[in-house]
């Protein structure tokens, strides 16, 4: 996890600017406490503050090309550099063992989209040719590492991984789309990633045992190739399905090296878990029981509601947005991201991203039809980077600690979309997510590979949920609530634990923030807005808990 900030399009003297950017990229130092590097020149300036997961001797930014023309600022991990730099540039002389420096390499020898399209990784980069006078902006296809753009008032361009670097610099910014490259050159947003699977109903895998032993095999290539790391690194388990197929698939690799081609032993061999609830929560005793059956080291931390009061303005203010499901989830991820930074782990690896591949929300149970159900997992993925994938990205980063998503590998995500929605779909007799855990079975105790789906912000503790909601009947007045649609006419809160967010994020981001980079609209248990129409009744229960889809979700007791 690093951050990165631009400034381009410059003309005159950077001497100011300079300091300016430095400044505003000390901003964003949590994501990055390892070590600070800067270029300057009359017309670029690029910042990036470091965690060295990947060479952390020699891997400093910006990185630059052997003539010093091209400058390269990255966010990111690209999972299949030895193999691009092989196939692509085998004669290119690489300065460090980084894996981020092939970007340079591929610029030489690849249009922007190609070059965007060969990585394998969760990025953000800013690469700025001085001799050509050229820059590149790009993001990973979902979205996992932020990245935001705009002008300042003389029209120069600004990037930055974090919303609190630019938002108060740039007269505009927004969010820069995932799965996207900007080339100044011809003034292009290039959409580089756009599946087939995203525009039609998939049906290349069509058969049940083709689908589990296609997953089987993916996800554990996936999980392999985000091992890559040079220091102490973990899992995060909160014993449900995902997580726990995670750490599951990482302790089968733990303890041989993923760089050497798992022919040396590993340097940090002994996988760490770490899980985090309220006393008693569903969650940590579901952990404790994988840890067991997996043999990782386990680390249970537990967090009182006090404890997570007194967090909330602080998750807001480091994941820069008012949603309210991704702020209860986050603020117990947050706490425990402390902890783990405390033990010296610098590198986790989370469960992102089955929920929206395999329909593994419980609303998902309502989709009328296999078409429906996969246009849902479409709209659900494009909408990662709002939600789930900020929330793991910045709650970790906000203590230098980077998240990694193997399910978001999109080598594995090309295979999970090509299976026919119909095998995906669940109902009375067929448990969601029903393929990956076929898949994994095996690998996990039986009651935790047949756990029901517990949101995070369920699953720690439902007492965690009320107590926000109790804090924020106490902080917003009827009054207030009744007003709120003249205080936000855009994205108005519905309830009062929405209001109480949404002035939380206004101490830090005034409004055009909030226009520019928050979602809005109404959900059930997670969905799309558009799912609201499955069923009648969720217009009326609308609320991001999985406990508001009833006949579905079964609290713990």
């Amino acid at each position: 996890m690093c951050s990165i900030l631009g400034l381009l399009d410059i003309h005159g003297s950077s001497d100011a600017l300079r300091a300016e950017m430095l400044e505003r990229s000390r901003r964003m130092r949590h994501r990055g406490p390892d070590w600070s590097g800067i270029h300057a020149d009359e017309r670029a300036i690029l910042a990036h503050e470091r965690l060295a997961i990947v060479d952390p001797v020699s891997g400093a930014q910006p990185l630059y090309s052997a003539d010093g023309n091209v400058v390269l600022a990255v966010n990111g991990e690209i999972y299949n550099h030895g193999e691009l730099q092989a196939r692509h540039t085998p004669g290119h002389a690489y300065a460090t063992a980084s894996d981020c420096e092939v970007i340079l390499g591929l610029y030489e020898c690849m249009a922007p989209a190609e070059l965007a399209r060969a990585l394998n990784g969760i990025f953000a980069f800013v690469l700025w040719d001085a001799a050509a006078g050229r820059y590149l902006i790009a993001r990973d296809p979902i979205g996992v590492m932020p990245l935001y753009w705009g002008r300042d008032r003389d029209g120069r361009r600004v990037v930055a991984s974090e919303l609190k670097a630019l938002h108060d610099f740039c007269d505009e910014f927004e969010i820069f789309p995932p799965g996207h490259i900007y080339d100044s050159q011809s003034d292009e947003l290039i959409r580089y990633w756009d599946p087939a699977w995203r525009h039609q109903m998939p049906t290349t895998i069509d058969d049940e045992e083709q689908a589990v032993a296609a997953l089987a095999e993916g996800l554990e290539a996936a999980v392999t190739r985000q091992l890559m790391c040079d220091v102490p690194y973990g899992a995060l388990l909160s014993g449900g399905l995902d997580s726990s197929i995670i750490a599951a698939l990482a302790a089968r690799h733990s303890a041989r090296r993923v760089e050497a081609g798992e022919r040396e032993p590993a340097w940090f061999p002994r996988l760490h878990t770490f899980s985090v609830g309220l006393e008693g929560s569903p969650d940590l005793a579901a952990a404790e029981r994988v840890a067991a059956h997996i043999g990782s080291v386990h680390h249970a931390f537990t967090y009182t509601l006090q404890e997570g009061l007194d967090a909330v303005e602080d998750v807001i203010r480091h994941l820069e947005t008012y949603d309210v499901t991704t702020i209860r989830a986050a603020t117990p991820m947050f706490l425990m991201s402390r902890r783990i930074k405390a033990m010296g782990i610098k590198m986790v690896l989370s469960g992102e991203g089955a929920d929206e591949m395999f329909g593994g929300y419980l609303y998902f149970h309502k989709a009328p039809n296999p078409e429906e159900f996969h246009f849902e997992t479409i709209r659900k993925l494009d909408a990662l980077h709002q939600f789930d994938c900020l929330r793991a990205n910045k709650s970790t980063a906000a203590w230098g600690v980077e998240a990694r998503v193997p399910f978001l590998d999109v080598e594995l995500l090309e295979t999970a979309m090509t299976i026919a929605p119909r095998l995906k779909m669940t109902g009375p007799e067929r448990m969601e997510k029903y393929l990956l855990r076929r898949a994994f079975e095996h690998l996990l105790p039986a009651d935790i590979a047949w756990r029901q789906k517990e949101q995070f912000s369920d699953g720690v503790g439902y007492g965690w949920i009320d107590a926000l909601r109790d804090q924020a009947a106490v902080r917003v007045s009827e009054a207030e609530m009744n007003a709120a649609e003249e205080r936000f006419p855009v994205n108005p809160p519905a309830t009062r634990e929405a209001y109480f967010y949404r002035s939380l994020f206004e101490k830090h981001y005034p409004e055009p923030a909030a226009i520019a980079t928050v979602p809005g609209g109404k959900s059930i248990a997670c969905s799309s807005p558009a799912a609201i129409a499955w069923d009648p009744e969720f217009a009326n229960r609308a609320d991001p808990s999985g406990r508001a889809v009833a006949g579905v979700h079964q609290q713990a007791t």
